[in-house]
């Protein structure tokens, strides 16, 4: 294998599929740049709030990246480089960027609302009320799983009691990047700085808070102290502004991530064209149809659950038709945005996969096994090939773990916020906002009551053991992104516009969705009758996992045929809007 030549191919592949798939779809569904966008026409300096494209970019980029396309094509490579770049292209080009626009497209004409709104008036608010229950409990998981892993990234003391720089590092660069961002959006929208004159400030100022947060980190506290903090912050980022946080944060962070994919592209490159590949880069094209290095089984479905940013993931459909959807400027910035920065993450994943194939022998020995390490590893062990950067290898590992982690927290509030109007949602009418509602609605719907109810579940949860439960997300993750293309499929359809791109993409991750959740009811079922219906952990407690995750995913295996029913019944069978 050819890592640069796999990767330069699949870029290219890439490229050609925004240009003519996705110039297809925007002419399919009717996009229109004459139509004015939420942002515009319900502005209100909080949520709704007109973004440049760049700027937005950034934000949605920012949010539904993070580690995503880093760990899943890293973990399924033990199926072999062929099925994860398959996946990965076709995946990216028909399923992800058709569900990330559509998405996002979806709710611009709905006012910006999330796609629950979307469900209610084009499937019924029967299943609106299903849909967002189970969005927003998929975003409290999320919510507990990235303030815990946010927590771990920050704590100060190593478990032997020692000072832990590297992370003391890593949350002073957090907070440095906090009061810039806050300084940044100030400057530009109530300042009227220019974007470019602020956007090389931002550069030069996210150096100099990697260069102060590497040299002086004064804060050591322990992990259940960062969590408390953690609470507090996206308790206050979730209901402020989003000029003043979200918008100027997640646009200066994406510049790191960019710096990421920069500093990888050169590494793959790099070595490709000095032969220093010929050693290492020894990944089989196919390994086995079960995983035969792990524990993540068949092929069919733990691919397709495995590589979810990489591919398509459900998430990005909540980012997309929650904060996206009320900054988009313009209807024409949607496919660049969704559509582009889906296929960027494929680009990522590409990448990826050439990292753990440099290093393959070591990660198939199980030396080198967690994702960000095997990526931090492999990257710069690549660049360190190049003749003259061979004493680079160390500060650009550093630097890898380091943007990774970053955007643990970028994801983290986008997530919380995202779950508040998820929650506020589920108590309105269609067409109805917080304002409008009337008794204990305006006092459950209100943002800042919304958003501290998200906040202690979710962080309650992140202190109690979310990862009992954190094997589900796969799937629910996946049963989202099946439901969210269903939920595309029947507004186009009801409006007459040409659906039929969403049929097998709809279908395909939905087969996927339940056959994963069947395996997991069926086998943690198991493990529960070989206990006596008394399992153990390792220190010998009862482990309730076993019994939430049988439980749930018997839920979420019913939650998806009921919406797919309701789906299939208004897509095939009720009668078009003449339009």
């Amino acid at each position: 294998m050819n890592a640069m030549l796999v990767v330069i191919v699949g870029i290219i592949i890439l490229v050609a599929g925004y240009i003519f798939y996705g110039g297809w779809l925007a002419k399919q569904w009717g996009v229109d740049d004459s139509k004015v966008t939420p942002a515009h026409e319900l502005e209100d300096g909080m949520d709704y709030v007109p973004a440049k494209a760049p700027v937005l970019m950034g934000h949605h980029f920012s949010s539904i990246a993070g580690a995503g396309p880093i760990n899943g094509p890293i973990q399924a490579a033990v199926f072999g480089w062929v099925p994860v770049v398959l996946w990965v292209l076709i995946g990216g080009i028909f399923f992800g960027a058709v569900h990330d626009y559509g998405a996002l497209f979806a709710s611009i004409r709905h006012k910006g609302q999330s796609l629950g709104e979307v469900v209610a008036l084009n499937i019924g608010d029967r299943a609106k009320k299903l849909f967002l229950i189970f969005s927003y409990l998929t975003l409290v998981l999320v919510v507990a799983a990235f303030a815990s892993i946010v927590a771990s990234t920050f704590v100060g003391f190593n478990t032997d009691g020692s000072l832990n720089e590297t992370n003391a590092s890593v949350a002073m660069i957090s907070l440095l990047f906090i009061v810039m961002a806050i300084l940044f959006g100030f400057f530009v929208y109530r300042k009227g700085a220019p974007l470019s004159v602020a956007t090389i400030a931002g550069v030069i100022g996210i150096v100099i808070c990697l260069y102060v947060g590497l040299k002086w980190h004064p804060i050591y506290l322990s992990n259940s102290a960062w969590m408390w903090i953690i609470g507090a912050y996206i308790l206050v980022a979730s209901v402020a502004p989003v000029w003043i946080l979200l918008q100027p944060r997640d646009y200066l962070s994406s510049f790191l991530l960019y710096a990421m994919m920069i500093i990888a592209a050169v590494g793959v490159i790099g070595a490709g064209l000095t032969g220093a590949d010929a050693a290492h880069m020894d990944m089989p094209a196919f390994t086995a149809w079960k995983d035969p290095y792990t524990t993540l089984g068949y092929m069919f479905p733990a691919l397709f659950v495995t590589i979810a940013c990489g591919a398509i993931s459900g998430f990005h459909s909540l980012v997309g038709s929650g904060t996206t959807a009320k900054q988009l400027d313009h209807e024409r910035d949607a496919k660049p945005i969704a559509y582009g920065g889906m296929l960027i993450e494929c680009a990522l994943a590409l990448i990826s996969l050439a990292a753990v194939s440099f290093i393959w022998t070591e990660y198939a020995a199980g030396d080198i096994r967690v994702p960000t390490q095997v990526f931090a590893t492999g990257i710069s062990r690549m660049v360190a090939s190049i003749p003259g950067l061979a004493g680079t290898q160390a500060t650009i590992a550093s630097l890898l773990v380091l943007t990774v982690s970053v955007f643990c927290l970028t994801s983290l509030d986008t997530a919380t916020r995202l779950a508040r109007y998820m929650f506020q949602e589920f108590w309105l009418k269609p067409g109805e906002t917080y304002k409008d509602a009337t008794g204990f609605k305006a006092v459950l719907t209100n943002p800042v009551v919304a958003t501290a109810i998200t906040v202690v579940l979710g962080v309650g949860l992140g202190m109690t053991g979310y990862g009992k439960i954190w094997p589900l997300f796969g799937a629910a993750n996946q049963l989202l992104a099946a439901l969210a293309l269903l939920t595309v499929c029947a507004w186009l359809g009801n409006i007459g516009r040409n659906n039929k791109m969403f049929y097998f993409p709809m279908a395909f991750m939905l087969l996927v969705t339940l056959v994963s959740l069947f395996q997991t009811v069926t086998t943690k079922v198991g493990e529960i009758a070989r206990a006596g219906g008394m399992p153990l952990d390792a220190a010998g407690a009862f482990d309730w996992g076993p019994y939430a995750q049988a439980i749930l995913g018997t839920l979420l295996f019913v939650l998806a045929i009921v919406l797919a029913v309701e789906g299939v019944i208004t897509i095939f069978f009720k009668k078009k809007a003449n339009v």
